[in-house]
Parts: C-alpha cells; sequence; structure tokens
C-alpha cells in the first residue's frame, strides 16, 4: 500500500509528495525538524516532541501555521491515515518557498511536511550484542555558533560524522566538543556507568537534549539509580563499566566498545539491559492513543 504524506494540510500519495526547489529548506536547511515514534497504536510522548519542535522554530524565528495542539493532531492523522500501528514519524517545517538569496523575509509561508513510515537503525543482532562505536576528529557544533538544541534541518555536522563512521566501518561515531568532553553520535545520546551511576552530557556542553534521553533517566531515577548530568572525557568512556546510546530511531542500544578499547567486560552490562527492558516497557504502554 502506497503511504500518504500531509503536505500543508493534505494528505497526498508518497510519490505525489514534492516541495519547491525554492523552498529555503531545500536550498539552505532552513528550517526545523522531530523524529517521532508509534509503539502499539500509541505515539510516544507526541506533546514533549511538538514542544521541542516549536521551541526550536521560535529560536530561529520561524512562524508555525498551526497551534501545538493542532499539529499534534496532524500527527495522529497521518499515522491514522497510513493504518500503522508502530511508525517512525518525521515531522518536518521549513522556511517555505522564497528567492535565491538567503533572506528569510522573503519566504512568505512555512511548509508543512509530516511522513509516517518504518525505520530500523540498527539490526536486532547488535542489541543482544552491542555495538562498536569510534570517536571522531569531527567536532560538534559549538553552541554560540549553531546551537545542537535547535533540531535544525542542518544536519551537515552529523552527516560527516556518519561519513567517519562509515569509512572506518562502524555504524555510529561519537563527537566530542572543542573543549574535548564527549558529547553525542551523530543521532544519538550517550550515557556511560561509571560506579554504579549513570552519567550523560549536560545540554551546555553542546548536545540535542533527547525526549527518549530525559525518558531513561526519569527510567532510572524511578529504579534507585543516581543519574549525573556532567562533563566526561574519552577516558572516562574508556574506562566506563557501561555504555549505551538513545535516541528516538535507536531506542536504547549498547556500546561495547570505543576506539578499539573494550567497554567493561565486552557484553551489554547488567544496568543497560534492565534500562532497555524498563524503556520498552514504558514505550508499548505510554502514548497518545491513534485509533
Amino acid at each position: 500500500m502506497s503511504r500518504l504524506v500531509f503536505i500543508n494540510g493534505k494528505m497526498v500519495p508518497r510519490q505525489e509528495a514534492g516541495v519547491s526547489v525554492f523552498d529555503h529548506g531545500f536550498l539552505y536547511g532552513d528550517g526545523v525538524f522531530e523524529g517521532i515514534r508509534a509503539y502499539n497504536g500509541r505515539i510516544f510522548r507526541l506533546k514533549e516532541h511538538i514542544r521541542r519542535l516549536y521551541q526550536s522554530a521560535h529560536h530561529i524565528m520561524l512562524e508555525m501555521p498551526y497551534d501545538e495542539e493542532t499539529m499534534a493532531r496532524n500527527v495522529v492523522e497521518t499515522v491514522r491515515a497510513n493504518h500503522l500501528k508502530d511508525a517512525y514519524i518525521r515531522v518536518v517545517v521549513s522556511r517555505g518557498v522564497g528567492d535565491l538569496g538567503l533572506d528569510p523575509r522573503k519566504c512568505k509561508e512555512c511548509s508543512v511536511v509530516i511522513i509516517a513510515d518504518s525505520i530500523v537503525l540498527y539490526p536486532d543482532e547488535l542489541y543482544e550484542q552491542g555495538l562498536k562505536v569510534i570517536s571522531v576528529p569531527t567536532r560538534r557544533n559549538a553552541v554560540d555558533a549553531l546551537d545542537p538544541q535547535i533540531k535544525s534541518l542542518n544536519y551537515l555536522n552529523n552527516i560527516l560524522v556518519k561519513i567517519e563512521a562509515n569509512q572506518a566501518g562502524v555504524m555510529e561515531a561519537i563527537m566530542l566538543n572543542r573543549d574535548g568532553y564527549v558529547t553525542e553520535g551523530s543521532g544519538d545520546n550517550l550515557f556511560i556507568v561509571r560506579r554504579g551511576n549513570l552519567i550523560t552530557p549536560p545540554s551546555y556542553l553542546g548536545i540535542l537534549e533527547g525526549i527518549t534521553r530525559n525518558a531513561v533517566i526519569e527510567l532510572a531515577r524511578k529504579e534507585g539509580l543516581t543519574v549525573l548530568e556532567a562533563p566526561f572525557t574519552r577516558h572516562d568512556l574508556y574506562i566506563a563499566e557501561e555504555c549505551f546510546l538513545t535516541g528516538t530511531a535507536a531506542e536504547i542500544i549498547p556500546v561495547i566498545e570505543v576506539d578499539m578499547r573494550r567497554i567493561g567486560t565486552g557484553r551489554p552490562g547488567p544496568i543497560t539491559r534492565r534500562l532497555m527492558e524498563s524503556f520498552r516497557e514504558l514505550a508499548r504502554s505510554e502514548g497518545t492513543p491513534v485509533y
């Protein structure tokens, strides 16, 4: 069955979906987006995703055509129109059609696209065996240049990191900031376990404050774990007892090796496994109903 795509208030068959080549999202990456998941007919943390979308839009002075509640309804309707229970949803809001100059004032109205489909980021066996990753020379965007808290359409920083991972023969890579602190992967947040404590980089170092990341912090604290949002270096990463990545598409995936250094026992650790199970239960029981 052909998927339907929401474009500016209309459901359009996938093969007919498109935007103008003069759209500043295409020309300059001028816009914002969100990736959202639906599990078992429920959209996980939809309000939080929509809120972050609108915060990103506010930062870049992009005027949204709908209020948050209407945008959320549009997301639900797109999933429903495609008869999906489990889905990956991409909401894209670009500056809209303008001229070949940079000036966003030439774009009279933004474009809104909502896609609902499926996604597989990592093979199933890696969730059991764990992931090998590297750190890369490409540094995370500086917060005083292009703040990573803005989930913008310009993902070139992340793409360059993905290219470096591909060239090294691994599926993910880790960025440092310009001060040498660990930030995140090309599309995932990062956690380590040290002395039984769960540690994740704070947002001010240059990370996107992930929805899944925040859910994991909540789950860990409910289970009695100490969670610290604190800076750490590659040394701390290398000697960690456990490590894992989190993201909307990735969910929680263990990391067992960084830069050819074994993490812990070289197998997914007990805290990681516990949180993976807790998150799966949460994701399938909480959310905005589609049907």
